[in-house]
């Protein structure tokens, strides 16, 4: 594990994004709340919140963060729901790792309140699009990159 404690705490924030890929009548039922299993992104925004501040649990060597702040939102395209996670911490190491963790488990429970309906779905495009804050500064995803994926 890296030594963090000689840094000093400071603001930091991350953004991580994912697409669940399904049917388009699938994004449809997700959209007007008629899924079975319920509000499949209520459970998805709570689910992704919890999974935030238990990253350390999760990943070996994740340094534990006292988690500021979470943002879960959702986009609905025709046949995907995106996921876009923003987490902020005032801290001595960065919540990369956290955004990605949330956006992950949001996914995950996207995928199992649907599973039922849609087992097509997939899940992709995991990663991170900007990180402020820390030694290092700001880093954001560059166009170029984001059109290559």
């Amino acid at each position: 594990m890296v030594d963090a404690t000689p840094s000093a705490p400071t603001p930091r924030r991350a953004l991580a994004r994912c697409k669940v890929r399904m049917l388009p009548e699938t994004t449809v039922k997700v959209a007007s709340n008629a899924m079975n299993k319920g509000d499949v992104l209520g459970a998805a925004r709570i689910a992704g919140i919890q999974a935030a501040k238990r990253a350390s649990d999760l990943i070996p060597l994740c340094h534990p963060l006292l988690v500021g702040s979470v943002y879960v939102n959702f986009t609905i395209g025709d046949d995907y729901v995106e996921i876009e996670t923003q987490v902020e911490t005032i801290d001595r190491t960065g919540v990369e790792m956290e955004a990605l963790t949330s956006c992950a488990v949001a996914a995950l429970t996207v995928y199992d309140m649907c599973k039922s309906a849609d087992r097509t779905m997939s899940i992709g495009e995991l990663c991170l699009w900007e990180k402020t804050g820390g030694r290092s500064g700001s880093w954001r995803r560059l166009d170029q990159v984001q059109a290559e994926r």
